[in-house]
């Protein structure tokens, strides 16, 4: 008899700097591949990794030396992102001006994901940020 096997949470680290951010997003595609529907999250959620990320990169106030991990799940028929980082400060939305180069990101992860928040690591220094993804219609 043959069952059918979701991926387990992926769990990543990596490098806390800009230039790992397309890594992170090709981790993701990479997990979701091995996801039947895999390609209902993808847009939604390479973007909102790739905001979650750089928010981590650029914000944090953790050690240079610290990782930034990333965890990938799907929990139910939500995907699940979360990025950790050694950072104390919590992020919040905030209103852009139209001449802003930056400040869009969580704005961003706010519209597009379903629920999304922010933790202190449980068992560690700083916290992480979370984000559930709906599916796109098929």
């Amino acid at each position: 008899m043959f069952t059918s096997r979701r991926p387990r949470m992926f769990v990543a680290r990596l490098s806390s700097r800009a230039e790992s951010t397309p890594l992170a997003r090709y981790l993701l595609q990479a997990y979701l591949s091995g996801l039947p529907s895999g390609d209902r999250y993808r847009d939604t959620a390479e973007l909102l990794l790739g905001e979650l990320f750089a928010n981590a990169v650029q914000h944090s106030d953790g050690p240079d030396d610290c990782h930034i991990e990333v965890r990938f799940a799907l929990t139910g028929s939500r995907l699940r992102l979360e990025v950790h980082d050694a950072g104390s400060g919590r992020p919040s939305v905030r209103t852009a001006a139209p001449d802003d180069e930056h400040g869009r990101g969580l704005y961003l992860v706010n519209e597009l994901a379903e629920r999304w928040g922010c933790a202190s690591r449980p068992y560690g220094i700083g916290k992480f940020l979370w984000a559930h993804i709906a599916p796109a219609a098929a």
